[in-house]
This record gives structure tokens, sequence and C-alpha cells, in this order.
């Protein structure tokens, strides 16, 4: 549905995005994540037809945003990062702006606004003025312009900055609901959107691709070794000594977020060489030298010890 290729732009001797690729496919969100200045938006004006790559190419729906860009624009809907509304236009009559902008047939304008508003939740503000609605709702006029034309494409920038919690729940299940029915680009620098929503992340640093995958295959792909979380009585030198000695143990490191115990507990991080099964070394290690193992499991690695990882090593390249 949509590919990228070998995607490049540059402003004079500043380059904003260099040689980035990635696939969605139909139906799926996919999540665009990267920190603030990556490349992200750049990215998606280029896809949204608003700039032209300097080099590379970008296919959506089966047509080149370069060659074929009218074709492009009539399948994507775009919530730019601050949506393009006008505050002293009721919804209903700014929706029908819109479509007749967008093309929509007279005979499909009531039904196809009719659908956006109830997609989005907004039917019952169709008579309000614009200027008047709370962020949230503004938003979700937002999203009811990109939608009222029947896109095969959606690319949201942003969807939900600036909101509060519950503003930002009730956006994410809307778009959450569109899964299948649209092939969604999601760009984003909050890890809880990207995880909650999507089915797919690429990750974009410094302009460049540094991940691409799901959570789970990401994880897979960084996880050097297996990493443990244990806690145990006894003296800490002792137990660091004990635990460093066991073939494999590459680090044993204090956990310094757990909360601190009674007496002479203490939690460690024992991390092992890659292929290396150090639980039962440790269980044995720690019982036979007479001290208390209170707690002992794997730790896994979430988006956020992800997204930092990938862009800390390309901020360091």
């Amino acid at each position: 549905m949509i590919e990228v290729r070998n995607l490049s732009k540059t402003y004079g001797d500043v380059t904003a995005v260099e040689d980035v690729s990635f696939i969605a496919e139909k139906g799926e969100i996919l999540g665009f994540l990267g920190p603030n200045g990556a490349g992200k938006t750049t990215t998606m004006r280029v896809l949204t037809c608003y700039l032209p790559p300097s080099s590379g190419s970008a296919i959506v729906d089966g047509f080149d945003v370069v060659e074929e860009s009218m074709e492009v624009r009539r399948r994507i809907g775009y919530l730019p990062e601050f949506p393009p509304l006008y505050a002293d236009m009721t919804v209903s009559s700014y929706l029908t702006f819109v479509a007749k902008i967008k093309g929509v047939p007279s005979a499909q304008l009531k039904s196809r606004m009719d659908e956006a508003m109830e997609k989005t939740g907004i039917a019952h503000q169709r008579n309000n003025v614009i200027g008047h609605l709370s962020k949230g709702y503004r938003q979700r006029v937002g999203l009811a312009q990109a939608l009222v034309h029947n896109p095969s494409v959606l690319i949201l920038d942003e969807p939900t900055v600036g909101l509060d919690p519950r503003q930002i729940i009730e956006i994410r299940e809307t778009i959450k609901a569109l899964r299948g029915e649209h092939t969604i680009i999601l760009c984003t620098h909050i890890l809880p959107e990207v995880s909650m929503t999507c089915d797919k992340i690429v990750i974009i640093s410094e302009g460049c691709i540094v991940g691409e995958g799901t959570p789970e295959s990401l994880m897979s792909q960084l996880k050097e070794g297996e990493v443990l979380r244990a806690q145990i009585a006894g003296p800490s030198d002792e137990i660091r000594e004990l635990l460093s000695g066991i073939d494999g143990v590459l680090d044993v490191v204090d956990d310094d977020t757990a909360a601190p115990k009674d007496g002479d507990e203490q939690a460690y991080i024992v991390t092992a060489a890659p292929g290396h099964d150090i639980r039962d070394l440790v269980a044995k290690r720690i019982v036979d030298g007479g001290h208390g193992l209170r707690e002992l499991r794997g730790l896994e690695m979430d988006l956020e010890d992800i997204f930092l990882q990938l862009t800390t090593q390309e901020a360091e390249a």
C-alpha cells in the first residue's frame, strides 16, 4: 500500500532525511517513531506530496508521489500536527467545504460527512462553531476532514499533541477503530501511542531508519543476552563476587529502582552473554552459599528501552 525506497530530502547543505526505506501493508497501522527533529514530519510531507524528494521514491496505493501526485492526493487523508481548521465555521459547514475541495460527488456528500462525523464521535457537534470547541474536539474535526473523502491511506502527524490524558485515550481508540479500513501511518514521538496502537514500528533518528519491525522482533534483534533480576539477602560484596564468578555472567549491578528492603536484602541486575542460560547456576550458587534467594526473574525490554537504545546508538555513531 505504501512503499518508500531510498528516500532522501535535503535543504541546501542540511540533510533532513537520508536513504529512508519502509513498507506499510494494506490495512495496518504503522508507527513512525522518532525524537523531535528526527525527520518524521519531512518524510510525511513527501508522502503527502507537500514536498518533493531530493532522491529516492515513494509509492502510495500504486502511484508515485512525484509522477502521479494528484492521484496520490486523492487517496490520502492527512492530519498535520496543527489541523487546518477555520474557527468561524460550524463543523458541518467546514466538512462540506473540505469534501467539495476533495471532489466528493454531491450525491455522496451527506453520507460521507455523516460517516466521518460518526467515526470520529463529533456528530452531536455538527452545528457548533469550531472556535467554540475544546482542543480534543477540534482534533476530532481535523481527523474527520482527513476521512471525509474515504481515503485508502491516512497519515496522522502527532494526532494527540497537546491533549489531556482523557482526550488522548479517546483519539487513540478512534484511530484503532479505523484499522483494516484504512492503511494508517501514525507519526509521533510519544511511545505509549505506538505500543498501544500500532501493528508495526519504524524508528527514525538523525534522518535515518535505525529500527523496523514489531516491538517483539525489535526486542529480539537488540537483546544481547539474558538479563535477570535477583532479590537476595546477604552481604552485598560477597553476593556480587559469587554472581560475577558464574560462567557467562557479563555484569552485576545493584537495581537502583528497587524500593529499599529491611536488613541486608538487595536487588541485583545480572547480565549474561548471548546463549548462556544462567538461571539455574545463579540459584545454586546463592543457595549453596547460604544466602536467601527471594526472587529470580528475567527482564524484558519494552518499547522505551528499544527506542532509547536505537536512538542513542545512532546519535553516538
